[in-house]
């Protein structure tokens, strides 16, 4: 056999081996499945709460110091938080109550009542 065909052999079968591996990388591809899902975008408005009725409740064993702050939300709340500042650090505290009272557990604020000049409240419907 002459080399022009030995040539032509090794081409041929260089080609065979890759419409053969092109198939099976093809074939595993084909066999991945996603499930469904959902995706999209939308807006809505987002309006705050009027937080009114706030009643501060000293430490009995210390009057320097917060117990507990209440109050009362112009609409029901689900996850509610109040934190307690003196203008550079916040205290945050989770809330119980509901759906619109609410008290915060304020006994392990490094807030003084004496720095405290700020209240916040974080909630969400």
């Amino acid at each position: 056999m002459n080399s022009v065909m030995k040539f032509r052999y090794r081409i041929l079968a260089l080609l065979v081996l890759g419409v053969i591996l092109s198939a099976a990388t093809y074939g595993f591809a084909a066999a991945n499945s996603v499930p469904d899902g959902v995706a999209g975008e939308g807006s809505g408005a987002i309006s705050g709460y009027t937080v009114s009725n706030v009643v501060y409740t000293l430490d009995s064993s210390d009057p320097t110091q917060f117990a507990s702050v209440a109050f009362t939300l112009d609409a029901n709340a689900s996850d509610v938080y109040a934190g307690i500042g003196n203008g550079s650090v916040i205290y945050w505290t989770s809330c119980a109550g509901g759906p619109t009272n609410f008290t915060c557990d304020l006994t392990s604020s490094t807030v003084s009542v004496a720095a405290a000049i700020e209240l916040h409240v974080s909630s969400v419907q």
